[in-house]
């Protein structure tokens, strides 16, 4: 059996507060991609939202851990770490693909960067 340890009642209100919050993200994120219109719209809101809410996540299981532990626990720094950098490098390549396939099938598509560029500023 596993013996029931006490934390200080600051440690379980920060983590609580933390998680919360993180929800609070997630739902934040959830509304955003219902109330817009398009996909390329649609794309932001979860990505921002789901990012906040890992570090969230994370810094709860800093907290928790490491006051249990009685010293550091960071390997949690990790998935948040990876997250930051994987995510915008998937939804990049989501928002690619689906321009390419609007394309394809003649619908309108967002102006090109680089032709704002060189009407603007020359």
């Amino acid at each position: 059996m596993t013996e029931y340890i006490e934390l200080p009642f600051w440690v379980e209100l920060l983590t609580a507060a933390l998680l919360l919050s993180s929800s609070l993200f997630a739902l934040t994120g959830a509304l955003g991609l219902w109330r817009m219109k398009d996909f390329f719209q649609r794309m932001h809101p979860p990505a921002l939202a789901s990012t906040l809410g890992a570090w969230c996540v994370a810094l709860a299981s800093i907290v928790y851990f490491s006051v249990l532990k009685e010293g550091p626990v960071l390997h949690a720094w990790l998935i948040p770490i990876l997250l930051s950098i994987t995510m915008p490098v998937t939804t990049l390549l989501l928002a690619r693909a689906a321009l390419f396939r609007k394309r394809m099938a003649g619908d309108p598509v967002p102006a090109e960067v680089s032709s704002r560029r060189s009407d603007s500023g020359s």
